[in-house]
């Protein structure tokens, strides 16, 4: 029998970088889905996250920070922010109290979105006093008319029952888009290779995170033995490639080790996973290169 009460929609996840987003949609889905690291500018591309409860289903899309563009990579995130905006249900702008300017550097009028209902998520309250958290949500109720304001810690997985609470509010009655034991729409492949991006964010310092991109050469699954993933770790200069690789190769080692297992965890399998080095001079610059890259 048809729920008649039921809410399904799209919310479209986005803020400053650094603000928690794939954090909390990691914290909502009670999955680890979205890669995250202490570094700003971490997620690139979209991520889809499906979350399904009795009487609603959202379908979440975890953007990339917004950012001023200094490369043409940085264009294609905002791209990517502004695409989602146009297919939204809802607006979740994410907001971390620790912030030193508030209101968030954010131009709500500048985004065109379908969207009609908005929440603003104040993250990492556990970093801050009771005291201070009055007075923000004050300054943000006058800033802009948003139907509702939840403080939450997403890394302590705080307040999140009261925030699904009011995602279901402000969704529109609809029956599920998605089957409800469906967590995303996209392939493993594509998690695969966030998952070994992530690692290098954890383990590299300055700019070498940021000038590499890993795609996905080979994702061969078995019925027998392990899975092979051969992955291309694509950096901008030869001395970048050095510095990945390391001293007979140990660094590059380490990176395959850890993207290996937490792999291995997300695909619930084992798998044979071979890491190649090779520079692309200014890929961030290059749109063509970009392109290729499947951004």
């Amino acid at each position: 029998m048809e729920n008649l009460n039921h809410r399904a929609g799209y919310s479209v996840l986005f803020g400053l970088p650094n603000s928690g987003k794939s954090t909390l949609l990691n914290a909502l889905l009670d999955v680890r889905l979205a890669i995250t690291s202490a570094r700003p500018q971490t997620t690139r591309r979209n991520v889809l996250g499906i979350l399904s409860q009795e009487n609603m289903q959202c379908i979440f899309m975890d953007t990339p920070g917004i950012v001023k563009p200094r490369y043409e990579l940085h264009k294609k995130m905002i791209k990517q922010i502004e695409n989602a905006l146009l297919d939204a249900d809802l607006l979740m702008l994410m907001v971390d109290c620790k912030e030193k300017n508030h209101p968030v550097e954010v131009n709500l009028k500048k985004f065109n979105t379908s969207a009609h209902r908005s929440i603003l998520i104040l993250n990492k309250i556990d970093l801050i006093s009771k005291n201070e958290l009055l007075p923000l949500i004050e300054l943000y109720q006058k800033w802009h008319p948003f139907n509702a304001i939840i403080p939450v810690s997403a890394g302590k997985k705080s307040g999140l029952d009261e925030l699904k609470a009011e995602i279901e509010k402000n969704l529109p009655l609809s029956p599920p888009f998605y089957p409800k034991d469906m967590l995303t729409d996209q392939p493993e492949r594509f998690f695969v290779g966030e998952i070994i991006r992530e690692q290098i964010f954890r383990s590299f310092h300055e700019e070498i995170p940021y000038a590499t991109e890993v795609v996905i050469k080979e994702f061969n699954e078995r019925g027998k033995g392990k899975d092979y993933i051969k992955a291309v770790i694509f950096v901008e200069r030869d001395s970048q490639k050095g510095i990945l690789i390391g001293n007979k190769g140990q660094k590059l080692k380490e990176v395959g080790k850890m993207s290996r297992s937490v792999i291995e965890s997300f695909l619930t399998r084992p798998v044979f996973l071979e890491l190649y080095v090779k520079v692309n001079a200014s890929w961030r610059r290059d749109e063509n290169k970009l392109n290729q890259m499947g951004f």
